[in-house]
């Protein structure tokens, strides 16, 4: 039986030679349309099997993920370092789909990306922890692919899944928080993604919140994340290590000294084992997150958070404070309903599940398009096989 790569590889190469305009060039404007679809289309979405792609500063996660948000089989890898082209990271993901593709039936590929994605999710405008800027990525992959490519944020991603598959199930007004070495966020309502008319929307992190407070590597003093992520846990730490305070000594003897090991699940691994600097830490980081879901709660009022990302491994040692502070400083405190507040169910998993979730709204037109090809490609075997046949004949 022919495979995926058997069938759409070669046709990708010849379209690239004869200069024809690029296969993911030909479907852009079915993905023009998934921003209305989605609301109305997740339920009825062809129940076929996609590849999701969780592209990071450190790792590129792949899987295939049934209807149900099963994943049938994960690969990770490196992420290729930020000071090469962005062609080798695109290889990568290429590389990572047709190994998938050849055990299982691709019919969309979906790309949750670390970095600001423009509204038509064709372009990756700035990702931090990459080379790309203003990168074609959705065109650049469909055109080697040839199947559907859906682009968006990994945190847009990950609030998707999470609404579809886990803690916001059921929720009409969703913002979904991912701590990690940044701040990430997004908005979902009435079972949409929230892109902001430039796509960029849900940047939570640098909001200020400190006026002339830390330095930010965006530029700008007092954002979010420098008081509530998992770079702000390490600093403060750190800090404290380096200025040998007593406090600190638990954590100074765990690293034997040496301060620049200490990391965000080392502080939560001491955390968890009673030592009083690192839980404090936590409460302080917590207390920070409650401020700023207060602050988004004034602007959005949804009817839950989800906090997601590596620092919420710590759970209640770093949502209890923050649900501390966001009774005290929500505004109308006592007279307006409350928003929960809870951790993401899906782990590490969720930018990759909710990429191919994604991906599934747009595979539908794929799969007659692929019946199609294949039954042209049979006819044309059938065709050549009749041609060997005769020219065999005497």
């Amino acid at each position: 039986m022919s495979t995926y790569r058997d069938l759409t590889l070669p046709r990708a190469l010849s379209s690239a030679r004869a200069g024809a305009a690029p296969i993911g060039s030909r479907r852009a404007p079915v993905l023009r349309t998934v921003g209305t679809r989605e609301r109305r289309s997740h339920l009825t979405a062809p129940r076929v099997p996609t590849v999701g792609i969780d592209i990071g500063g450190t790792k590129v996660m792949a899987g295939v993920v049934d209807a149900d948000g099963n994943i049938l089989e994960r690969l990770r890898t490196e992420t290729p370092d930020k000071s090469k082209s962005p062609k080798v990271v695109e290889d990568t993901i290429v590389e990572l789909v047709l190994d998938l593709s050849d055990r299982h039936d691709v019919h969309a590929v979906g790309i949750g990306a670390a970095g600001w994605v423009d509204a038509d999710r064709n372009r990756v405008l700035f990702a931090p922890h990459l080379s790309w800027r203003n990168e074609p990525l959705r065109d650049r992959l469909a055109g080697r692919l040839a199947v559907p490519v859906l682009v968006d944020n990994d945190a847009n991603s990950a609030a998707w899944a999470e609404w579809r598959f886990g803690a916001g199930r059921g929720e009409d007004h969703l913002v979904m928080i991912t701590l990690g070495t940044g701040i990430g966020g997004a908005i979902l309502e009435d079972g949409q993604v929230k892109r902001g008319k430039y796509g960029v929307a849900g940047e939570f992190g640098h909001m200020q919140v400190v006026p002339g407070g830390h330095r930010c590597p965006c530029g700008n003093r007092g954002c979010w994340e420098q008081y509530s992520s998992g770079n702000a846990l390490v600093r403060e730490a750190r800090e404290l290590a380096a200025a040998d305070s007593p406090v600190a000594y638990g954590i100074i003897e765990h690293v034997k000294g040496n301060i620049a090991e200490i990391s965000g699940p080392m502080i939560t691994e001491l955390a968890r084992e009673g030592d009083a600097m690192c839980i404090e830490l936590l409460q302080d980081i917590g207390q920070w997150l409650g401020v700023g879901i207060a602050n988004l709660a004034a602007a959005l009022d949804p009817s839950c958070f989800v906090i997601g990302g590596g620092v919420s491994a710590a759970d209640d040692l770093l949502i209890g404070p923050a649900r501390d502070a966001f009774k005290r400083h929500l505004t109308g405190r006592g007279y307006r309903p409350e928003a929960r507040i809870v951790r993401a169910q899906l782990g590490p998993e969720a930018g990759m599940v909710g990429a191919a979730d994604l991906a599934r709204l747009v595979a539908r037109r794929f799969r007659r398009a692929k019946r199609r090809r294949v039954e042209r490609y049979e006819r044309y075997e059938r065709y050549a096989e009749a041609g060997r046949a005769t020219q065999e004949t005497p």
